[in-house]
């Protein structure tokens, strides 16, 4: 079982930053996704970053420019420094792992608990 803490998530002006961290503990699998979702009232939880064991990243397009995602792999944490942030930024940001083997998905999929993002106007 996986266990992600993450800590970071705060109120902050438009145009301020925040950095997000996460570490996972527990992982006995070789290799792995990490990354950030968020969630905003009313709306479905949607993918900010994600990080590969081959330090592969993927952004959403609501984000490129502004985010950046990075990870120790040696820890087995994520980080995401959050630049320029928006109104539309706020939400509860979410740590995701996903356990793989080389390029296979296990199917194993863990979340952490959330840690809110507000960003006032």
């Amino acid at each position: 079982q996986v266990r992600l803490v993450e800590s970071g998530g705060g109120l902050v002006q438009a145009g301020g930053s925040l950095r997000l961290s996460c570490v996972a503990s527990g992982s006995a699998f070789r290799d792995n996704v990490m990354g950030w979702y968020r969630q905003a009232p009313g709306k479905q939880r949607e993918l900010v970053a994600t990080t590969s064991s081959g330090d592969m990243t993927n952004y959403a397009e609501s984000v490129k420019g502004r985010f950046t995602i990075s990870r120790d792999s040696a820890r087995d944490a994520v980080y995401m420094q959050m630049n320029s942030l928006k109104p539309e930024d706020t939400a509860v940001y979410y740590c995701n792992f996903k356990g793989y083997d080389g390029a296979y998905y296990t199917g194993s999929n863990y979340w952490g608990r959330g840690t809110q993002v507000t960003v006032s106007s």
